[in-house]
């Protein structure tokens, strides 16, 4: 059956917003090459970064067949206010049990979202999600490793753990946040509901939490506006990074 213009363009615009994510984060995993605190740590962020990066152009080569612009546009030539990730994927890198606690509460969020998005009703946007629900399976295993390795640690590392779980804690909010798109998308059953994913995630992050001994943060406040092109200031200075040989020397292939 042939997609209407209005869903055709609303699935682009869906896969667009899944690159941004995977781009993003992609980004900062690369950032701990040459920085990890041992080189299996290296070599193994470093595969978990190309994941993302893959991710990325897969859900950016199907974003723009629909949407007339290449893959390289969507990756480098666009400004903050353009792109729609999620912010807790644009934050710093930090420290190790920063990041490692980052990837745990996303990877736990991701089997679950890319599980379901398997059986969206666009072939493509459900192959996507097949390809990537075998790397989040590994990416998953790894950041419940070294949760418990950390929090059952050291104190320092414990502490460190807990002071990462403390403030990225109210980021996590916007993984089950629904807008008009993604409300359409869930209609026609090419999309997932977020919101119904809650009690799950929290049931799984809260039981792991409190086996690596770790508090579960109190709700107090939750980030937003990511998918509204609302981001932090880090974002801008990421893409500048990024994006600087593609805008200095133009026509530059990815």
């Amino acid at each position: 059956m042939s997609q209407s213009p209005a869903l055709a363009n609303d699935l682009g615009l869906f896969a667009r917003r899944l690159g941004d994510d995977a781009l993003v984060l992609g980004q900062r995993l690369c950032e701990w090459c040459s920085n990890a605190p041992m080189l299996e740590e290296e070599l193994a962020i470093a595969n978990i970064a190309l994941d993302y990066l893959g991710r990325a152009r897969m859900c950016y080569a199907y974003a723009g067949e629909i949407l007339g612009q290449t893959e390289d546009h969507l990756a480098f030539l666009r400004d903050a206010k353009d792109m729609e990730n999620l912010l807790v994927v644009e934050l710093p890198r930090g420290d190790f049990a920063f990041s490692c606690v980052r990837q745990f509460l996303i990877d736990e969020f991701e089997v679950l979202y890319f599980s379901g998005l398997k059986q969206s009703a666009e072939p493509q946007i459900a192959a996507i999600a097949e390809k990537t629900f075998k790397e989040i399976s590994y990416h998953q295993r790894r950041s419940r490793h070294w949760l418990r390795r950390l929090g059952l640690g050291t104190p320092e590392s414990q502490q460190r753990t807990q002071v990462a779980l403390d403030s990225l804690w109210g980021y996590c909010q916007e993984f089950f946040l629904m807008d008009h798109l993604e409300n359409r998308l869930c209609q026609t059953g090419h999309a997932v509901d977020r919101a119904g994913l809650t009690q799950t995630w929290q049931a799984a992050v809260l039981a792991h939490i409190a086996a690596c001994n770790l508090v579960v943060p109190e709700d107090g406040w939750a980030a937003k506006g990511g998918r509204q092109g609302v981001h932090t200031e880090h974002l801008g200075h990421l893409l500048a990074e990024m994006q600087v040989i593609q805008r200095s020397y133009p026509g530059l292939n990815w």
